[in-house]
């Protein structure tokens, strides 16, 4: 016998199952999912609809174009809200969270997300007249900051070392220039 699913021995050796308890033996379906399965459908017709307006345009490097893949992924959302609609009709749920190192019962701690909200907005307002490696030092010390970071030089200085790592991966391996700000002329 399962605890889930009590069963009855009854008589002649046959199994049967025990009577649901009352009040709580019906599940109920989740009807807001269906919400999510419209919007998977809706934003795969968009793509689809999107896709059919691209140019056909092949090269001998890509004999067939950029048209195949949008309407690739517009099908496979279709189809994946199908599939999604079907299994909320069934009593389909998705599992509760089970982080393993979550405690779901200890309140929101706002005071790190304002200052990781804080270290970003200050990396968006300096990132033009400071340049990336500057703005990406300090936004990597502010992060580090707010998760609980109390080594400030050392937070810096590996700052600096990935945002010059990343400015120059960005400049060299994929020709992109991050803004170099007052360093311009330096970098």
């Amino acid at each position: 016998m399962s605890e889930q699913h009590p069963e009855i021995r009854v008589g002649d050796g046959a199994v049967a199952p025990a009577a649901a308890p009352a009040g709580g033996g019906r599940q109920v379906k989740d009807r807001a999912q269906y919400g999510l399965c419209a919007a998977l459908a809706l934003l795969g017709a968009y793509v689809l609809f999107d896709a059919i307006g691209i140019a056909d345009v092949a090269t001998s490097n890509d004999p067939l174009g950029p048209k195949p893949m949008p309407i690739l992924l517009g099908v496979l959302l279709i189809i994946v809200s199908a599939f999604y609609a079907v299994d909320v009709s069934k009593g389909g749920t998705g599992d509760a969270e089970e982080g393993e190192d979550i405690d779901l019962s200890t309140p929101v701690d706002w005071r790190t997300i304002g200052l990781l909200i804080a270290a970003f907005a200050v990396n968006a307002l300096l990132i033009e007249p400071l340049g990336w490696v500057i703005s990406g030092a300090l936004l990597f010390a502010g992060c580090a900051f707010a998760l609980g970071n109390r080594h400030h030089i050392r937070g810096l200085a590996i700052g600096a070392v990935l945002s010059l790592v990343t400015f120059y991966a960005f400049a060299i391996g994929l020709g992109v220039n991050l803004p170099a700000g007052i360093l311009q002329g330096i970098l």
